[in-house]
């Protein structure tokens, strides 16, 4: 008995050393990761890095840094009752998506932690934060699809080769590692249990997290699940073109949408018969391609369309966005560029670290090609994720390990609620994903949402019934308003203009030294129509000719003024239904102010003109000069944002 004593004594101490050496990556202050942000500055939040071994199998080995932001409530209530976020990817980070979790109804009543992946956003090290910019000038190229595969997989063993230079462990990058963090993470903060919310391919992280420290965890979001990792692959095709002919059925039975837009299902294949044989090259801003120039073909179209299916908002423009392709309007098609580059924002060497190590070595390209064959018209799957084996195939070159599979059997017995959210639109994780994830959970809500894409439960309903959810965890949410919308808005009746997206994107990203000059013509204009009102209102004695130009520099002014303000408003309005539109034009309704703008650019002319012809004897010629010289400064930015193309 005595023996057994000391050797519970013993293991007691061990154990205690062990804590104290895990306890020792603690949490050190950081100010902010987003400095001179006056918004971010005037909310509480607390800015960390957690330092953890970078191989927790070797935990007196190299450490790293992970970056964390904790959102602390609003409510006053001294139960934090704590949600951490896992973004997905993967090589997503959570902390650079932080604004919309500073109004997000759950932290009324709960923290929100939010962190970057190792490997990710302000995670130390860094990865290859830019592989994404070069993966976006390779699609940018006139080439074929086996050309962008070949300098993609150079371009991403480049990445890997840097990461083994700068002694990164690159097998240690993985969702065992990720879900280590997360419990020093929550031990850390001191916090007894949490609600993880996770999404898109987090939710596989969080599935590993739960079965590995099922004590962690006080509820579970999943949005967005995948339920079987050996199948996230090997049906991308058929998850695309199941998703895209719920479009085409939806238009189909729409009457607005059909009239507009039919045959819509024709039109796709066409407009991939005519990219095939006659890719789309247009301008866009050297900022995002440094060419200047983005080839659109046939691969880039149909990955175009799969992103769309991925947001709500964005499936409502597919109808518009599929006939504009077929049209090859390179002005309202050079605006989607930037979209692109959105969609290549992950960190991809944490990408790979990751997909090569427990994805794609479980999925099989013979099985990617196989059903990429059921759908011939398509000609071939989406080359963007079949890239991902030939990547991997480099990437895992001479690794000599395993097949990697992470245990998910205890998860029938976790008793923590979990929340399933699923899309009915969503192209990569499908709603039938959402059914089999649910079900393998003991106390497992299902949340269907019939006319969303990827990630529903950051809608507007979706909001809401994941804060209820984890208010009242134990208790099925009341989805009904969301699973009885079940009818998509199509955009139709759109007046295509490319000056809309320019002129949309100055007022958002307002720069006041670019707007300068436009400003103070605007003044001076404004001033001028009083004065010339009041001058001929009072009838003062002046020469016709003087009289003449007055009349029209009031009447081009005010001409001026009710155009600017108009495409104001309709920009508003627009974007107000639907802020995707504005990447193409504005509502019809709102078509007679471009016949303004003509109208107002012929007056400028003509009073230009009048003012050339008549300059012997018209007063004040300075000062009408300058007039007119403020006119054709607004005439010029309607030129710069392309109205008058």
């Amino acid at each position: 008995m005595k023996k057994l004593i000391i050797l519970f004594l013993l293991l007691s101490m061990s154990s205690t050393c062990l804590f104290a050496q895990t306890n020792t990556f603690k949490l050190e202050k950081r100010t902010t990761f987003f400095p001179g942000d006056k918004t971010l500055a005037q909310e509480n939040i607390k800015w960390w890095y957690l330092t953890v071994p970078e191989n927790w199998d070797k935990p007196t080995g190299k450490t790293i840094k992970i970056a964390v932001a904790v959102l602390k409530s609003t409510s006053k209530n001294t139960n934090s009752n704590p949600v951490v976020y896992i973004d997905g990817g993967p090589g997503s980070g959570g902390v650079a998506g932080i604004w919309p979790w500073l109004v997000h109804p759950l932290r009324k009543s709960s923290d929100i932690v939010l962190f970057d992946v190792r490997g990710t956003g302000n995670s130390l090290p860094k990865f290859c934060p830019d592989l994404g910019k070069t993966f976006l000038e390779i699609l940018a190229k006139n080439q074929n699809s086996t050309q962008d595969e070949q300098q993609k997989t150079i371009a991403s063993i480049a990445c890997k080769q840097d990461l083994l230079n700068r002694g990164i462990d690159i097998n240690a990058y993985n969702s065992k590692s990720i879900v280590k963090d997360l419990n020093a993470l929550k031990i850390a903060l001191k916090y007894d249990k949490w609600n993880v919310y996770a999404v898109s391919y987090g939710t596989y992280t969080a599935q590993v997290y739960a079965n590995d420290f099922p004590n962690d965890i006080k509820s579970l979001i999943l949005d967005s699940s995948i339920s079987d990792i050996a199948q996230y692959y090997n049906h991308n095709t058929e998850n695309y073109m199941n998703s895209l002919k719920k479009v085409f059925s939806s238009c189909e039975n729409d009457p607005k949408c059909n009239k507009q837009y039919p045959n819509l299902e024709n039109t796709y294949f066409e407009t991939i018969e005519k990219l095939e044989k006659k890719p789309i090259t247009v301008k866009v801003d050297n900022k995002i391609i440094p060419s200047g120039k983005f080839t659109y073909n046939a691969e880039d179209f149909k990955i175009a369309i799969q992103q769309s299916l991925y947001q709500k908002r964005l499936i409502e423009v597919i109808p518009l966005l599929i006939t504009e392709f077929n049209k090859g309007n390179k002005s309202t098609l050079s605006s989607l560029v930037a979209a692109f580059s959105g969609a290549l924002g992950l960190d991809y060497g944490q990408y790979y670290c990751v997909s090569c190590n427990e994805a794609v070595p479980n999925n099989s390209v013979s099985e990617f090609n196989k059903d990429a064959l059921d759908y011939k018209k398509l000609k071939g799957g989406l080359s963007f994720y079949k890239s991902d084996f030939i990547v991997c195939n480099k990437w895992n070159l001479g690794a000599n390990k395993q097949l990697l599979v992470n245990d998910l059997s205890n998860l029938s017995a976790l008793t923590a609620p979990v929340l399933v959210f699923a899309g009915n639109f969503d192209p990569i994780t499908p709603a039938s994903n959402g059914k089999i994830t649910a079900a393998r959970f003991k106390n497992g809500f299902l949340v269907n949402a019939p006319i969303s894409g990827h990630t529903p439960a950051f809608s507007k309903l979706g909001v809401q019934i994941a804060a209820e959810f984890v208010k009242n965890p134990n208790q099925r949410p009341d989805a009904k308003e969301l699973e009885s919308d079940n009818k998509v808005h199509f955009v139709t009746d759109v007046k295509i203009n490319a000056g809309i997206s320019s002129f949309a994107k100055s007022l958002n990203e307002f720069n006041l030294l670019f707007f300068g000059p436009l400003f103070i013509a605007l003044v001076i204009l404004f001033v001028t129509i009083f004065i010339f009102c009041y001058d001929l209102i009072a009838k003062r004695k002046d020469k016709n000719q003087n009289k003449f130009l007055k009349y029209l520099i009031v009447i081009t002014s005010l001409l001026n003024f009710f155009t600017i303000i108009g495409l104001i408003l309709a920009v508003n309005t627009t974007a107000q239904d639907n802020f995707y539109i504005l990447a193409f034009g504005i509502f019809n309704q709102f078509n007679y102010l471009f016949i303004m703008q003509w109208v107002f650019i012929l007056f400028t002319i003509l009073s230009i003109l009048y003012f050339i012809l008549k300059i012997q004897t018209i007063s004040n010629t300075s000062v009408n000069a300058t007039i007119l010289f403020s006119l054709l400064v607004v005439g010029i930015y309607f030129e710069y944002w392309g109205f008058l193309f």
